[in-house]
């Protein structure tokens, strides 16, 4: 099984989330870059990510805040998703081809709500049980990323057992460590998203890409036994 991060490493979706993030949080008085919110926001889930970034930008701890700058955002997010064009990370829809024919699961995991992950699912229009096996998101676990309780779950759904047979792809440093906590036997960081080369490459990670397809070629290393049919 290999777990996808959506946004920024299976999804395109100019990075409209983030920006709607920023937008949301400077509304409520603040003056956060981009490269603030990406670098302390990247992967989580959207709460928490707000938290993060008022704590460690801020210096601030305050639910209600938090609370009300995540209400804004996700009405800000329902209207940017009106206009916004979502479309399949480079070479994606191919690599998920290319997966099926192996046998091997795909499954999509994000820190966005289920809602959130469903509208970006619809508007690329893949389907459940075509381009993708399974979809776990931050509402379906009490922990979010880096804890591993997201592919954790995606593997009991799936009746895996042992994290030998999981890799993890993602665009961010805490999609990385969320695949080393659930002791993933590949954890791969991808340039397309949130987080550059030098910033994955401070996680630690097995192999960093540039493409989706320079995952074939790593696949090999997933031992044989540990690779679980879809079908299974």
């Amino acid at each position: 099984m290999i777990v996808f991060d959506m946004a920024g490493t299976t999804v395109n979706e100019n990075m409209v989330v983030y920006k709607t993030l920023q937008k949301a949080i400077n509304e409520a008085g603040f003056n956060f870059t981009m490269e603030q919110v990406l670098a302390e926001g990247a992967g989580k889930e959207k709460v928490d990510a707000i938290k993060t970034i008022l704590r460690v930008y801020a210096q601030k701890q305050d639910d209600s805040l938090t609370e009300s700058i995540y209400q804004r955002f996700i009405a800000l997010l329902d209207k940017a998703y009106d206009t916004q064009d979502i479309l399949p990370q480079n070479n994606a829809e191919e690599l998920f081809r290319a997966l099926k024919e192996k046998g091997i699961l795909v499954v999509l995991n994000t820190g966005y709500s289920e809602k959130t992950a469903k509208q970006l699912l619809a508007k690329l229009r893949w389907k459940k049980g075509e381009e993708f096996d399974g979809l776990v998101t931050a509402t379906d676990v009490q922990h979010n990323r880096p804890s591993p309780d997201m592919i954790l779950l995606a593997m009991k759904q799936f009746g895996i057992s042992d994290a030998r047979e999981v890799a993890k792809v993602g665009d961010s440093v805490i999609d990385i460590e969320e695949g080393a906590n659930a002791g993933c036997s590949l954890n791969i960081g991808i340039t397309t998203g949130a987080h550059t080369q030098q910033q994955l490459r401070s996680a630690n990670p097995d192999h960093i890409i540039d493409d989706l397809l320079e995952l074939l070629p790593l696949i090999p290393t997933l031992k044989e036994d540990h690779i679980i049919s879809a079908n299974s």
